[in-house]
């Protein structure tokens, strides 16, 4: 049984372990249909925020790699790939950028930050090369 504050709530407490972290997830699953504006719908903010903070520290998210960045984001925004060449240059350019065959440079870039609407600093991330045989 949970602990009750002075004024009534139910207390909340940090999350410190794995096993805090498995019943915090438990508990919002189970308050997930609470109403804004409720104690059980306050309890489910403070508890989300926690574990938000928690996975943030304890499970670090990977920056992804950038050209599956740029395929992500073309596909979201239902672009081809000669939509890239005023970002990338000629056809055959953009096919070796996709194919992993050359590197980005800096101007393409800034060029596609611009036009994918994403950070520059996703594209700027090394990645593996394929190498011509």
């Amino acid at each position: 049984m949970q602990k009750q504050s002075k004024r009534g709530g139910v207390l909340v407490r940090p999350l410190r372990t794995a096993g805090d972290h498995r019943a915090a997830l438990a508990e919002i699953a189970a308050l997930m249909a609470a109403a804004p504006d409720t104690p059980e719908g306050d309890r489910l903010d403070v508890l989300v925020s926690l574990v938000e903070a928690w996975e943030a520290k304890h499970i670090p998210i990977d920056a992804p790699d950038p050209i599956a960045a740029v395929v992500f984001m073309m596909e979201q925004k239902g672009l081809t790939r000669r939509d890239l060449e005023p970002a990338i240059g000629s056809r055959a350019r953009v096919a070796e950028i996709l194919n992993r065959r050359r590197a980005l440079t800096l101007p393409m870039i800034r060029a596609l930050s611009r036009l994918l609407d994403l950070p520059a600093d996703v594209l700027v991330t090394g990645y593996e090369l394929r190498r011509v045989a």
